[in-house]
């Protein structure tokens, strides 16, 4: 008996270190889909004096970007099913690696329907890693805790999205207080770059020894069998907004922070100030992860939520530093809450936690939606009364993180 209790303790801690070494070789994934997805908010005043754009033509690059994902989801939560998760990242891998590579003819050729492309085909890329690492992560350990162990990857993600603007910046703006639209190269380089690591990363995955997870037998390309579960349909309205609010804000903070009653700022330092946004939510999740051991993950959400709201309002109603630094410190607020509603979403699916996935990967798409639907506001009405878009979209995670989030028992037994 004695042998029997040591060998299950070894094959306990062999899979216990297995899993940790998922986890982090994981958390290279989620770092550079974060820089890649936060370099947009340069890209999109480089193009918007480009290509001399308005508010709305400016936010097609989210959402074409975004946009990707609601194609994309489902066709890539059936391979996912199919391959399994490791095979799903290097097929994801190799998708956005294509993507990247499509900005070197769109910059050459100065064609913004090809820059489009390229970010639909570098989204979709990134799609297959969200469908394929997302409940890998989640798969990773005791459910109790999914919360809290994504919201630590997720937090490397955020690290990308802090560091991305301070290369974006030096690489497309070269430094200089006015943009430089007339030289390819401001572009080309930094997704070449990019290409490179993905190519890397796929090739390092394909032969990395990872727990074997993911496949289901008789996949069906369908949500409904996710769809059934109320605390899913919700969760991926959460996702929805939640995306939305984020990617609006991070989109708008350059000409937000560059207008005269807010900061005054130029393209090239304001550029830089995104930093403080996108560093706020890797602070956050770290954070987060420690205290969601301690206290359930919803009453977490539903108090990052309520704190976004209010630092929103004071952006739209106040003016200078006030202004600048509220709507920076969103991201703080900001942080847990992709994790948490995702994590709660695909909570006890059972068999349908691939479907789930796909499901909220497909909610995505807000990050498509709001923004533009901002655009056309501040058009419209102002850029800065526009923000009462994402007030709109935290209001509901409120809802969601009190009530919506609870699976409902029927369902479960099911």
């Amino acid at each position: 008996m004695a042998s029997s209790a040591n060998l299950a303790n070894e094959n306990l801690h062999s899979s216990n270190q297995t899993h940790r070494f998922a986890l982090f070789s994981l958390t290279s994934l989620f770092f550079m889909w974060g820089f890649i997805t936060c370099l947009n908010d340069i890209l999109i005043p480089y193009l918007k004096a480009m290509f001399e754009l308005n508010y709305t033509q400016a936010m097609l690059i989210q959402f074409c970007f975004f946009g990707s994902y609601f194609i994309v989801s489902l066709p890539a939560g059936a391979l996912v099913s199919k391959i399994g998760y490791k095979a799903g990242i290097v097929v994801g891998l190799a998708i956005a690696s294509a993507g990247c590579l499509l900005f070197y003819p769109a910059a050459q050729l100065s064609v913004y329907p090809l820059f489009l492309l390229a970010l639909f085909v570098l989204a979709a890329g990134i799609t297959v890693l969200q469908v394929s690492a997302n409940p890998y992560v989640s798969a990773l350990g005791p459910s109790e805790t999914a919360s809290a162990r994504l919201t630590m990857t997720q937090a490397f993600n955020a690290l990308g999205t802090t560091v991305a603007p301070i290369f974006g910046a030096w690489l497309i703006f070269k430094g200089a207080e006015t943009l430089d639209t007339s030289d390819p190269s401001s572009v080309q380089i930094p997704y070449l770059f990019l290409a490179f690591a993905l190519v890397v990363l796929a090739v390092v995955f394909s032969y990395l020894k990872l727990p074997n997870l993911g496949k289901a037998e008789n996949f069906e390309l369908s949500p409904k069998k996710a769809l059934r579960f109320r605390h899913l349909r919700l969760g991926a309205i959460g996702i929805f907004v939640y995306v939305g609010a984020e990617v609006a804000i991070g989109s708008f903070l350059v000409n937000f922070l560059s207008t005269p009653e807010i900061g005054g700022l130029t393209e090239t330092t304001a550029a830089h100030y995104i930093t403080y946004y996108w560093g706020g939510a890797m602070v956050g999740r770290f954070i987060g992860a420690v205290i969601m051991q301690k206290i359930p993950a919803n009453r977490v959400l539903t108090f990052n939520s309520i704190m976004a709201i209010l630092l929103v309002a004071i952006a739209i109603v106040s003016t200078g530093k006030i202004a600048m630094w509220a709507i920076l410190a969103v991201g703080l607020f900001n942080s847990i809450m992709f994790p948490t509603i995702f994590s709660l979403a695909i909570d006890r699916l059972k068999d349908a936690t691939s479907h789930g996935a796909g499901v909220l990967c497909l909610a995505i798409v807000g990050g498509a939606i709001i923004p533009l639907l901002q655009g056309v506001l501040a058009d419209l009405v102002g850029l800065q009364i526009s923000f009462i878009l994402p007030i709109i979209c935290y209001l509901f995670i409120v809802y969601y993180a009190i009530s919506g989030y609870a699976p409902v028992a029927e369902e479960i037994k099911e």
